[in-house]
């Protein structure tokens, strides 16, 4: 939910030098307390080029944060956008109602309302009212207004899109957090993000700035000795913070996260719009490719550029690596943060802001891993020259690869088990496992950590296929359809596509979870029927990426990833977060015959 970079200024940085910007103009900087329609007011700074105030008309680019704007100065604004700030702009920044220096009651993801009285609030109007402000106060301003930001501003600028102010002419929604329960901050598929929840709920609701959770103890240790979210938040003493208490009486897909739901407002695209996102996104991977689903086919102005990043990481430094010690993925020379920057954010606002030529993007832009190769489609998924195909688990651990799109395996023949045992759950990234964004943390390059590190477990089942006598690609939105039998009455199941290169590194190229109990609806939890076989089926997330000659597609499939999500009791209980430590137990998870894992392949 927010930029993992400290205080998640995403046009703030002091160290984000994007090549040469000795040439943007000498910036003035002002504050203002701008008025909404309640009667709170809202914290802005406005960075501005010197000369504009004696006569240049420059259009507005907003970004709105609740993660403080103190920092945003001439000179950071100057450094982290230096090709805008070379070409004049007029850069707003505010604090979003309740945090840092505005006031008003702060809301977590605060959802749409309906508008009938003047004390009916959200994000759309406070961004409304602020720009109806700045139109009226700011001198020399040319009445047109970009929104961007990545992750919660990213949330913010989509609300820019919602409603939207007519004064708004392009937005871009980077990494943005659309749903918290379906897929991005908190829960993933029913499954809890507990360090992620745990850690960013007290940094934004214990308090009105931005004070990170420290803690020298193994997150895995403390929250195994607490058996479940209750026991930790009590624990931290934050039991009593609104999300928590929401947390802990609302797990399942209730009003309160339907309500927050963003995709369900998005109706068409009523400002050109680009969306942009990283394939190791450790917090919203999801929110991209959900908003553009729900947005594609209203309008040609949308856009979407997917790539090789974490959270963030687009928006600073070259972008020819991501990762270090413990894991890392280099691209091939390609300098991928600076290729987006020249070539899509920047063209973008200089056109429908300016009106000035040089953003040629017709629809999806992604870069293609392995092969490193920046690819262009009409659409994403893409369609034209691709074809469906999957493969299939195998017994002995084979996965027959590039299969035709047909089912092959008999259901009633297991391939594969393993014993599952919540009292030794797998941790997902190397121990000892720090906050968050705790110091010395791993949390932001964790997704591209090398999965040797389970090798040898007894507890997950793996399928490899053979190496490749050639390269295989792909692409699109890769699901799993698992048929599973469990000896107890609900389980997790975690499914890791992952490229095994010739030196033997493990790179996770796409991975998801899902809660058992919901395998009918996320709305309603209901108990595993034991012994008997399931089937399950969701997305893995969208990948673009070819496996080179030589290498070897890997498939892991477990039922704990800890203490990134809790652990299933896999005993069914109506609420795991008070799970009782009696109710969980161990168990022996069985997969069979016919399962697969489908995606988009080049047609041959």
């Amino acid at each position: 939910m927010r930029w993992t970079i400290p205080c998640a200024l995403v046009l703030s940085l002091s160290a984000l030098v994007q090549g040469s910007w000795a040439q943007a103009p000498e910036h003035i900087r002002s504050e203002a307390m701008i008025p909404m329609r309640d009667g709170a007011k809202l914290h802005t700074v406005i960075v501005r080029p010197k000369n504009s105030a004696s006569g240049e008309s420059l259009p507005f680019l907003m970004e709105r944060t609740p993660y403080g704007v103190d920092n945003d100065t001439p000179a950071s604004v100057v450094r982290s956008k230096p090709d805008l700030a070379a070409s004049g702009y007029i850069f707003v920044y505010e604090d979003i109602r309740g945090r840092y220096g505005s006031e008003g009651q702060f809301v977590m993801n605060r959802a749409i309302v309906a508008h009938t009285t003047k004390t009916d609030v959200d994000e759309t109007t406070d961004t409304r009212d602020t720009i109806d402000w700045l139109l009226k106060n700011v001198e020399n301003n040319d009445g047109k207004v970009g929104v961007l930001g990545i992750s919660y501003p990213g949330f913010l600028a989509m609300m820019a899109g919602v409603d939207a102010h007519p004064a708004v002419k392009a937005i871009s929604p980077q990494a943005p957090m659309t749903d918290v329960w379906l897929g991005d901050d908190f829960f993933h598929n029913g499954a809890f993000r507990e360090t992620y929840g745990f850690d960013y709920v007290q940094q934004l609701e214990g308090q009105k700035t931005d004070v990170r959770v420290q803690s020298k103890e193994d997150m895995y240790d403390f929250f195994l000795h607490n058996v479940d979210f209750e026991g930790a938040a009590k624990a931290a003493h934050m039991e009593g913070l609104p999300t928590a208490k929401i947390f802990l009486s609302q797990p399942s897909y209730t009003k309160f996260w339907t309500d927050m739901a963003v995709e369900k407002h998005l109706d068409g695209v009523h400002v050109p719009t680009l969306e942009v996102g990283g394939w190791w996104d450790q917090e919203d991977m999801w929110g991209t490719q959900a908003e553009y689903e729900a947005l594609k086919g209203h309008d040609k102005d949308l856009f979407m550029v997917l790539g090789p990043w974490n959270h963030g990481g687009w928006a600073h430094g070259p972008g020819d690596s991501l990762g270090g010690a413990l894991g890392k993925v280099s691209f091939g020379g390609e300098k991928t943060g600076e290729y987006y920057r020249n070539h899509f954010e920047t063209p973008f606002f200089e056109y429908y802001l300016k009106g000035k030529p040089g953003f040629d993007l017709k629809g999806v832009a992604s870069f293609r891993t392995g092969s490193n190769t920046w690819q262009r489609y009409d659409v994403w998924p893409p369609v034209d020259g691709f074809q469906p195909s999957r493969v299939y688990f195998g017994a002995n651990g084979a996965l027959a690869t590039m299969v035709p799109n047909t089912r092959i395996g008999t259901p009633a023949l297991p391939v594969a088990s393993y014993v599952a045992d919540p009292a030794g759950p797998i941790p997902y990234r190397h121990r000892p496992i720090q906050p968050t964004y705790g110091d010395g943390s791993q949390w932001r390059t964790w997704l591209v950590e090398d999965q040797r590190f389970v090798d040898g477990r007894k507890d997950l089942a793996e399928f490899k296929g053979p190496e490749l006598a050639q390269d295989m690609t792909v692409t699109g939105d890769v699901k799993v359809d698992l048929l599973a039998a469990v000896t107890g009455t609900d389980s997790d199941f975690v499914v890791k596509m992952i490229d095994v290169a010739p030196d033997g590194q493990q790179t996770m190229i796409v991975d998801e979870i899902f809660r058992g109990r919901y395998r009918e609806s996320f709305k309603t939890a209901k108990p595993i029927e034991a012994n008997k076989i399931q089937e399950y089926r969701w997305s893995l997330h969208g990948a673009d990426h070819t496996f080179l000659k030589g290498h070897r597609m890997l498939v892991e499939v477990q039922s704990t990833w800890f203490p990134l999500y809790d652990r299933n009791p896999q005993t069914f209980v109506p609420n795991i977060m008070i799970a009782p430590k009696e109710a969980y137990q161990k168990q022996t998870v069985t997969l069979y015959g016919g399962s697969h894992l489908e995606f988009e392949t080049p047609a041959q």
